[in-house]
């Protein structure tokens, strides 16, 4: 029998289309021999769709179509099995699933929230849990916990909007005890949105202003000078893990922008040539220029896959999540710059140099699923015993007898 993988995406995120081209390309790649695939789409006011028509890219430049002729659905637990029920009078159960697979990027939907409730549910699901996919976007928690565990980091400063509204000169003496040229990030988005390099003061203003205009959180940071950006993608969980080959990717930006990533020239070097398409009109992150495998000393290599390792555990990531490192090319110092906890294209085309083609990915992926499950499953969330037996009778609450019909 089948596994029936409700594969999610979309959702009220700036990674929204991202997400989209993520997802189709992985179920275009899904074993059909094993796996039945139910596309669930969130749109960006967070209703959710399914229907095998979201399959087609298409159907996203008019997206009247799917509130036409997909059905508006929610996730629930019914007669002990997880189920899309249609919303409306008259409700009906539209099918059955075993495990979710999120392939979302971004806030409201990577940040743990959607994870949240898919494990509320009780569901199996890919990827990284609740505490797991928090950290992994938080830039500031993440930096936090990096640098709590040892691991090398540029240095850092974050602060909350309000903190700057309410006295932004001592939040800037702050950022200016480290030297410019720093980088603006907002703590929790993805794909790069709201990044920008501050050379002076005057930018620096800019770019916060810009920044908060996506997050209440912001994170500023030193530059590494010169520098080479590297990833390499993890995959497994905490007590197992595996590494891809490890890319350089080039920017014509002094970082890698929104538009390097998914509207790039997509060239790439080395043995993969241009073998990216598995949708029609768009590469996702591969699209990207990029070298694989990255032209890196024997010894740094082998410090960025530890590296990687490393802060994949410290995260408690489960999945194939994506390590990015930054490489200071006169010293060869590395520094771990963040975790794509679910990555553009879920790094694929960083395994199949390793010799994982993307089925086997999408396959290792939902084994360690349910592994994980398994364990989480295996563990006391509860008790059978009720300590509210008999706290009536001691006086705790009295008169609720004549309550019943009465609460609202």
């Amino acid at each position: 029998m089948k596994i029936k993988v409700g594969v999610i995406f979309g959702g009220k995120t700036v990674e929204h289309e991202v997400s989209i081209i993520t997802a189709l390309q992985a179920m275009n790649k899904m074993d059909r021999e094993k796996y039945d695939i139910i596309p669930i789409y969130i749109t960006k006011s967070g209703e959710w769709y399914a229907g095998s028509m979201l399959s087609d890219i298409e159907v996203y430049q008019d997206l009247g179509l799917i509130k036409k002729y997909a059905t508006n659905v929610v996730l629930c637990k019914k007669d002990g099995a997880f189920v899309l029920q249609s919303k409306g009078l008259f409700k009906k159960v539209v099918t059955e699933l075993d495990i979710a697979f999120p392939m979302t990027h971004g806030t409201n939907v990577e940040d743990g929230v959607l994870q949240g409730y898919l494990q509320t549910v009780g569901i199996p699901y890919v990827g990284p849990n609740v505490y797991a996919a928090v950290v992994g976007q938080d830039k500031a928690y993440m930096r936090d916990i990096f640098k709590a565990n040892h691991l090398p980091i540029p240095e850092y400063v974050w602060f909350y909007d309000s903190e700057y509204r309410e006295n932004d000169e001592e939040v800037l003496k702050k950022i200016e005890k480290i030297k410019y040229p720093v980088i603006v990030k907002p703590a929790t988005t993805g794909s790069s949105v709201g990044i920008g390099i501050s050379n002076n003061r005057e930018e620096l203003v800019k770019n916060i202003e810009e920044a908060m205009q996506y997050d209440s959180k912001i994170v500023v940071e030193e530059v590494i000078f010169p520098l080479t950006e590297v990833n390499v993608s993890v995959l497994g969980n905490y007590e197992h893990q595996e590494l891809s080959a490890i890319e350089e990717v080039f920017s014509k930006h002094k970082f890698l922008t929104y538009e390097d990533k998914y509207i790039g020239s997509g060239k790439v070097k080395g043995k993969l040539g241009a073998k990216f398409a598995p949708v029609k009109g768009s590469k996702g992150m591969a699209s990207a220029d990029r070298k694989i495998p990255a032209d890196l000393d024997e010894k740094v290599a082998l410090e960025v896959k530890d590296l990687a390792v490393k802060a994949f555990k410290v995260l408690g990531s489960s999945g194939a999540a994506r390590v990015d490192m930054l490489v200071n090319e006169k010293t060869n110092k590395v520094y771990v710059n963040e975790i794509n906890s679910i990555p553009g294209c879920l790094a694929f085309y960083l395994w199949e140099p390793a010799g994982k083609h993307y089925t086997e990915l999408l396959d290792d992926m939902i084994n360690v699923a349910i592994k994980d499950y398994k364990k989480r499953e295996s563990k006391t969330h509860s008790f059978d015993t009720n300590i509210l037996q008999g706290f009536v009778a001691q006086g705790g609450i009295k008169g609720l007898k004549g309550t019943k019909g009465k609460l609202q």
